[in-house]
């Protein structure tokens, strides 16, 4: 192997390395290594591609596309990208951003391998800048609504409660209720899941609490939702 492929596949590598460390840091299920597997398998791919068509096409007899191989790799990362994306039980999907991050890892293994240096260099940046700067300038300067965050919340409540009453004392805590499901459980009480918008100033303690003191509420659970 020439140092014109360690090269190309070294800056692949460092470039996943990128990626998967933004996920890592925020505890996300696509990490360094799975990242810089991806950047450097699609950046092997692509040079394979590539360097076959040279290698063994027949000037006048061989049709090959260059990037047929490399095309089949966004198809196929999608398969990686689909194991992240996670279906709660109340109905909310997380690990949308993750999975993008899996396929924005092998766009830049591909970009690497066809030796578009700077133009991959420069969408790490921009991908980058994308998940952690762009969110807080607009959660700063933008409307109250993108100061929020939702949080999962199920309750069980006694056979003798006002489920609106509850809802409604709820939202009256400054928190927007986004989505409901009731149940029926065993001994005659009943199970709420929602989904409650609140301020990013309101940790979960303080939501747990104040549906917690609510009357007729028997269980509360209350988790963040992540994207």
């Amino acid at each position: 192997m020439s140092y014109f492929y360690f090269e190309k596949l070294g800056i692949a590598m460092l470039l996943g390395l990128l990626i998967g460390l933004d996920r890592q840091l925020r505890h996300k299920p696509l990490g360094m290594k799975t990242s810089m597997v991806i950047s450097v398998a699609s950046c092997l791919i692509t040079m394979v591609s590539i360097e076959s068509v040279g290698r063994y096409s027949v000037p006048g007899h061989t049709n090959m596309d260059p990037m047929r191989l490399a095309a089949q790799i966004v198809s196929g990362v999608g398969f990686i990208g689909a194991g992240v994306i996670l279906r709660r039980s109340n109905e909310i999907i997380s690990g949308l951003t993750t999975a993008a991050m899996v396929w924005a890892a092998s766009a830049l293994g591909i970009a690497v391998g066809a030796g578009y240096y700077k133009e991959a260099f420069l969408t790490v940046l921009l991908i980058i800048t994308a998940i952690n700067i762009f969110p807080i300038v607009f959660k700063l300067l933008g409307p109250k609504r993108l100061r929020e965050r939702n949080l999962s919340v199920q309750i069980t409540v006694d056979e003798d409660s006002d489920m609106t009453a509850i809802i409604d004392n709820i939202a009256n805590e400054k928190m927007r209720v986004k989505h409901i499901k009731i149940k029926d459980l065993s001994g005659s009480h009943k199970q709420i899941q929602m989904v409650v918008s609140a301020s990013e100033q309101m940790r979960t303690t303080m939501v747990y609490t104040k549906i917690k003191g609510l009357e007729h509420v028997l269980t509360v659970e209350v988790e963040t939702i992540s994207t």
